[in-house]
């Protein structure tokens, strides 16, 4: 239940900065935050520390807590705020989440290299599973997934109609908590041009991962294929171990 109290006043926090509440980029300390969202101290002091960690807000010595100003330009559509990395969770566009047309659902065969990736057999058999991601009637990304069936033997196609991330951690208490991502850009194919109203001329962007979750099992091997008008990833560098 903590766990859940901290992350609510850090999403809370996220929309109160990106709807200009703190326009003059002053940041609540930690006992204003305590009092006015009513959680302890602790619970307070741990929202502010996700929030300075992500780069959203930063400690000035001596003067307080302040608004990164490039947080308030950012119009990346990757926002990570839950406990999974998932596309439906991780992708805002203002309150917006992103709604999915099943393009494919299978079972495959694992291939060699999916076998290596997701540390499998030849024995072993995966979902393969393809939706086109959507906001407000745009097409956005086109995602393509492998999940072992033997993590989720009972994944259903209406369980892929939502996030898979979410229905795993309501159905086994599991959660995917680290990602490595590969991000480049390609020309677009003709899919892609089909299917994300593309011309000619217009690349995509191009993000291939593997998900793991929290005990380091590797969960999923994704492509995802991205309008490049949304393609803007952005991260937070810090070099001070204090």
């Amino acid at each position: 239940m903590a766990d859940l109290i901290y992350r609510e006043v850090v999403n809370d926090l996220k929309k109160r900065i990106l709807s200009g509440e703190f326009a003059d980029r002053k940041f609540p300390d930690e006992r204003h935050l305590s009092e006015s969202y009513q959680v302890s101290r602790s619970t307070a002091k741990r929202a502010l520390n996700v929030l300075s960690e992500q780069g959203i807000v930063f400690k000035k010595r001596g003067s307080g807590t302040y608004v990164n100003p490039l947080y308030l330009k950012d119009k990346s559509i990757f926002r990570f705020e839950g406990k999974n990395l998932g596309v439906t969770d991780s992708l805002q566009i203002g309150d917006e989440q992103p709604q999915s047309d099943i393009l494919d659902y299978q079972v495959i065969a694992a291939t060699p290299e999916l076998q290596q990736d997701l540390f499998l057999s030849s024995s072993d058999f995966v979902y393969r599973i393809k939706r086109l991601r959507i906001f407000e009637e745009q097409p956005v990304i086109i995602e393509t997934g492998y999940i072992p069936i033997k993590i989720l033997p009972d994944l259903s196609p209406d369980a892929v109609k939502t996030s898979i991330f979410n229905y795993l951690n309501a159905a086994q208490g599991k959660s995917v908590t680290r990602s490595f991502l590969s991000i480049s850009v390609a020309p677009s194919t003709v899919e892609d041009r089909q299917l994300l109203h593309l011309s000619a001329t217009e690349p995509v962007g191009v993000m291939d991962g593997i998900f793991f979750l929290d005990d380091g099992t590797p969960f999923e091997v994704s492509n995802m294929r991205l309008h490049y008008q949304y393609m803007k990833y952005n991260t937070f560098v810090n070099l001070n171990e204090d």
